[in-house]
């Protein structure tokens, strides 16, 4: 059939399966919104670039489908520059559309032109210019093949105005062949045999899991060999929901504000089993003395991670979804029994340090501690939420006081660390899975960079309940103030308060305000029968520090616990 650029993108978003798309029209990108909207194809206007980035990005994480996103040329595509730059960090699959000035005007600093190519290549699994229109069904084809397959990633597709409008015989191609990328499924069987008798012959076994197994939806596979083997568990900021919280190996997250339990077990272990994981500075701690104890195997689906932080013993390179069955298969021969006893004295132990020292605050009375609220918040959704964070203070909270059950129900910027992702990103996850309720937690600091997308939220009903922990400081800059510079608060005062609640009410979303204790949990239930957007105002105090805390550049045993 012979059809346009524009309307070319639109079938071939069909043919992907792409049920929505978040975006921002402008002039290079007429043609094909104007496409879009004679298809009455599914798209969200959002208030700003960074916010439909984000949006797609939430979507990607909590359905596991790949996140589309448009934008326009020059500051439009720019504009995206950093939701890419989250995306690509934590291994997202996106396809991001940006129009580009017409074939003849590029390289000429026309009006609203940025190399936008030039920009992502490093912050991209890979990206395209488009100046033909027939090359439009291949490329698309290839960047959803590229985004979702091997390690996840974002694609841009910049796409010349005049390309938009020409026409052409469209056909979609059936299948995609890029010499040079061959994404690994399977890999060597040996590794695994290997595997299997260094976790056979293990005395203080721990199994730490990250953000790929999320990716490669292999969490019930994770479960599954805790349950066998009966080794204890640790997890990465996002690998958090693999393991259920209240599973009894589960020993929280393990790093900087990780548990007492996950760090000294990380510590003291004679074989650490990291499974799609990176090995983050943050997991680490003083990279010389890391798991010093222990015989590392590394599960991991990308060869260039492979001994990139931390030196492996054994490497599993391969999808998950090949390497666990494989590992699950071997390790199924043995009865429980002749796992669980070799290491009976290890479990006694990491039970112990966990009992001994668990997560706590200083429960008061007179003020809304923000830990509480998280634990309200825990408690009132059975842990069955999905939970989204901005970053800072709250991201960390929220990370040891919510009680994940499920894969796939927490969202949160790991990688870059960026504020103002929280609301797009659960505007994005609330349409991937609109039967379920979508919960944010954000400072105040870090909701005032995307605040405009309350209107988003409030123009297409999403039912978000935003919890805004508001301390009136940038909470987790202030401590480390308090703790590394001599208690100097240098420009991260936010007094002057912004009214949140009026905020949310100019927008067209219900607004609500919470500063006593006994006011937390009635406002959180009549919250969370209001069907649509909701915003509350939640006044905690300003000089709460989140602990556990490994000091940059410390040992994962020199942790700061409450109360020191």
């Amino acid at each position: 059939m012979r059809i346009t650029g524009a309307e070319a993108i639109i079938e071939s978003l069909r043919r992907e399966n792409v049920e929505v798309v978040f975006g921002y029209p402008g002039g290079a990108v007429l043609t094909l919104y104007d496409a879009l909207h004679k298809a009455d194809f599914h798209h969200i206007l959002t208030r700003h670039e960074q916010g439909a980035i984000h949006a797609a990005d939430g979507y990607a994480r909590a359905t596991g489908k790949v996140g589309v996103c448009m934008a326009t040329s020059g500051p439009g595509a720019t504009n995206l520059v950093t939701g890419i730059a989250t995306a690509y960090m934590d291994s997202i699959p996106i396809v991001a559309f940006t129009g580009q000035v017409a074939v003849p005007l590029i390289g000429r600093d026309s009006f609203q032109e940025a190399d936008i190519r030039g920009i992502t290549t490093p912050i991209t699994k890979h990206n395209y210019l488009v100046k033909k229109v027939e090359d439009l069904p291949r490329v698309i084809k290839e960047a959803f093949f590229i985004a979702r397959t091997g390690r996840p990633g974002p694609v841009v597709i910049d796409v010349a105005k005049d390309v938009f409008a020409a026409t052409f015989e469209y056909e979609y191609p059936e299948s995609v062949n890029l010499r040079g990328y061959r994404p690994i499924f399977e890999g060597d069987q040996s590794a695994i045999d290997q595997a299997f008798e260094a976790i056979a012959e293990a005395k203080k076994p721990l199994i730490f899991v990250g953000g790929g197994v999320n990716l490669a939806n292999m969490a019930r596979e994770i479960t599954e060999l805790a349950d066998l083997t009966g080794f204890p568990v640790t997890s990465s900021l996002m690998g958090l929901g693999t393991v259920p919280a209240d599973h009894p190996q589960h020993l929280g997250m393990v790093g900087m504000h990780g548990t007492y339990a996950a760090n000294i077990a990380t510590t003291e272990c004679d074989l650490l089993i990291g499974i799609g994981v990176r090995f983050d500075d943050r997991v680490t701690g003083l990279l010389a003395d890391f798991a010093s104890k222990a015989k590392v195997i590394h599960f991991d689906i990308d060869p260039a991670e492979i001994n990139k932080n931390v030196l492996s013993d054994i490497r599993v390179v391969g999808d998950l979804r090949w390497s666990l069955p494989a590992l699950l298969t071997k390790a199924g021969n043995r009865k429980p029994g002749e796992w669980r006893a070799p290491i009976a004295d290890w479990g006694r132990q990491v039970k112990t340090w966990a009992q001994d020292k668990p997560l706590s605050y200083e429960q008061r009375t007179d003020v809304i501690m923000p830990q509480a609220v998280i634990e309200k918040v825990s408690e009132l959704t059975q842990g069955e939420a999905v939970i989204v964070t901005d970053v800072g203070q709250h991201q960390m909270w929220t990370a040891q006081y919510y009680r994940f059950k499920n894969p796939r129900s927490f969202l949160t910027s790991g990688g870059l660390g960026t504020m103002g992702y929280g609301l797009p990103s659960a505007i994005g996850a609330q349409m991937g899975k609109p039967d379920q309720t979508v919960f944010l937690f954000a400072g105040d600091g870090g909701i005032m960079m995307n605040c405009q997308e309350i209107a988003t939220a409030a123009n297409n009903n999403l039912p978000i309940k935003v919890i805004i922990l508001n301390n009136q400081v940038l909470g987790m800059v202030a401590q480390w103030q308090r703790m590394f510079y001599e208690g100097r608060l240098a420009h991260t005062s936010l007094k002057g308060r912004t009214d949140f609640v009026k905020l949310a009410e100019a927008m067209g979303a219900t607004g609500l305000r919470v500063s006593k204790p006994e006011e937390l949990e009635p406002t959180l239930r009549k919250a969370m029968e209001i069907p649509g957007p909701v915003f509350i105002d939640v006044i905690v105090p300003s000089t709460e520090d989140v602990l556990p805390m490994v000091p940059p550049g410390a040992r994962l045993d020199q942790i700061i616990m409450g109360g020191e």
